[in-house]
C-alpha cells in the first residue's frame, strides 16, 4: 500500500481523495473504527461554510477557509449537493461590542473577505427579529451536509479505486525509515506513508508512531436546541454574536441548516468521555487524562467565570434561552425543542493554551493533523491539497 489514512471523517476523506487526484495510481486505504463514515465531529456538525473571518491572518484556518469555501461550494455543486450561501451576520448587541466587531471587521478586509457594515436600522431591514447596534454581513458563509459530501468523495475515492476499511480500530504503529506498518484489532498493513487524521482520538495515533506531542486533545461537548418549525422564521441568515478574542468558541447563535431546521446553540462543556455526546455518556479513562492534565487545569483556573456559566447553561433551559434573547428577544423557552450534541477536540497545550490553528505534524513516514476543529470541514479539501503537496515533496526529496 503507498498511502494509509487513519481516520473516516471528512478530513480523512478528503485526505484520500487528494492525495489519489495529485498521484494517479497510487494505491490508498482508509481505515476508520466506526461502521461508516462521518460518525464523530464530521456527523454531529452543523453544516455551516465558514468563510475564515474569524482567523489570524495567514495561518492555515484563514487560508484554508477562505480557499475552503470556494472549493467546497463548487464541489458541492458539480455533484449536485444541495447548498446554500445564505450569508452570516455577527451582531454587536452592547456598547462594549463595538470595537471588537470593528477589529473583526478589518480581520475579514485583511483576511480578503467581501464583509460589509450594517448599522441597527440596516440589520433590522435583513433581520427583522435580531436585536443589534450594529453588524457585519459576511456572504460567503453558507451551509451544507458535510456527512453527504463524505459519502460523495468517498464514492469517488472507491471508483478510482481506493479501499475504505470499517470497523477496525487501529492498536499500534510501527514506524521505521523505510516502511510502515499499521496494526489494526483485524489485521496489519504495510504502507509507503501513513496519515493521521483521526479526529477526537488524533494525539494518541500520533503517540503510537512514537511522535512527542506538547498538547492534548480535550473534548469539548456543544450542546444545541432548534427552533420549533413555526418559529423558523426568526432568523433568516446565520446569526452569530461577536465572540470572545479569548476563547476559541464562537458563542451561542442561530444556525439554519441545508434541511431548514435552525440550530440554536451551542454552549461549551468539558465532555466525560472523547466522543460522549450525552451529559451521562463517561469514560473514566478520557476524564481521568484530562483531569490530570496540567495544561487543562491551567485552562480550567482562568476561564472558570466561563466555565462556570457554560455548565449552568447546560442544566438550566432559561439560562439557554437568556442568552439566545440577547440576539432574538422574541425566542422563548416553547419555541425550542432538543438537539444533538457535538464535540470539538480542541487541543491544548502543556502550559494551557488553545491550539488556535490546524496543526500538522511530521513523522519519519507519517503526517499527523493533530488539531482540526472547527472550521476543518469548510477547509477539508483544502488540508487535503495541502497534505497531499506535503507528501508528493517529501517523495521527491
Amino acid at each position: 500500500m503507498d498511502y494509509v489514512i487513519i481516520g473516516g471523517g471528512i478530513v480523512g476523506v478528503s485526505v484520500a481523495y487528494a492525495l489519489q487526484q495529485a498521484e494517479p495510481g497510487a494505491s490508498v486505504q482508509i481505515i476508520e473504527k466506526e461502521t461508516e463514515l462521518a460518525r464523530h465531529q464530521t456527523g454531529h456538525n452543523s453544516g455551516v461554510i465558514h468563510s475564515g473571518i474569524y482567523y489570524t491572518p495567514g495561518s492555515y484556518k484563514a487560508k484554508f477557509a477562505r480557499a475552503g469555501s470556494e472549493s467546497m461550494r463548487a464541489f458541492c455543486e458539480t455533484h449536485h449537493i444541495d447548498v446554500d450561501i445564505c450569508g452570516k451576520v455577527i451582531v454587536a448587541t452592547d456598547e462594549d461590542e463595538l470595537p471588537r466587531l470593528e477589529r473583526l471587521y478589518e480581520r475579514g478586509l485583511e483576511n480578503g473577505l467581501a464583509v460589509e457594515k450594517l448599522g441597527a436600522d440596516q440589520l433590522r431591514k435583513i433581520e427583522p427579529h435580531v436585536n443589534g447596534l450594529a453588524a457585519i454581513r459576511v456572504p460567503t458563509a453558507g451551509i451544507v451536509n458535510y456527512t453527504e459530501v463524505t459519502n460523495k468523495l468517498a464514492e469517488l475515492f472507491q471508483e478510482n479505486g481506493g479501499i475504505v476499511t470499517l470497523s477496525e480500530t487501529v492498536s499500534a504503529i510501527d514506524e521505521t525509515r523505510e516502511r510502515v506498518v499499521v496494526t489494526t484489532d483485524k489485521q496489519s498493513v504495510e504502507a509507503r506513508y501513513v496519515v493521521n487524521c483521526a479526529g477526537l482520538q488524533s494525539d494518541r495515533v500520533a503517540r503510537m508512531a512514537g511522535i512527542h506531542l506538547d498538547m492534548k486533545i480535550v473534548p469539548f461537548r456543544g450542546e444545541y436546541y432548534k427552533l420549533k418549525a413555526s418559529r423558523r422564521d426568526l432568523v433568516r441568515h446565520l446569526v452569530y454574536p461577536v465572540p470572545d478574542p479569548d476563547f476559541p468558541f464562537l458563542g451561542v447563535h442561530f444556525t439554519r441548516m441545508i434541511d431548514g431546521e435552525v440550530e440554536a446553540g451551542p454552549n461549551a462543556v468539558l465532555s466525560f468521555k472523547r466522543e460522549g455526546y450525552r451529559k451521562t455518556d463517561i469514560r473514566l479513562k478520557d476524564l481521568g487524562e484530562v483531569l490530570a492534565y496540567p495544561g487543562f487545569l491551567k485552562i480550567a483556573r482562568k476561564y472558570m467565570k466561563t466555565g462556570v456559566g457554560e455548565m449552568v447553561r447546560s442544566y438550566s433551559k432559561p439560562h439557554f434561552v437568556k442568552s439566545l434573547q440577547r440576539l432574538v428577544p422574541a425566542v422563548t423557552a416553547s419555541d425550542l425543542e432538543p438537539a444533538p450534541s457535538g464535540v470539538r477536540a480542541q487541543a491544548l497545550t502543556v502550559d494551557g493554551k488553545m491550539v488556535d490553528d490546524f496543526h500538522l505534524v511530521t513523522g519519519k513516514r507519517s503526517l499527523h493533523v493533530v488539531n482540526a476543529p472547527s472550521p476543518a470541514a469548510t477547509a477539508s479539501l483544502e488540508i487535503g491539497k495541502e497534505v497531499a503537496r506535503r507528501m508528493l515533496a517529501r517523495r521527491e526529496r
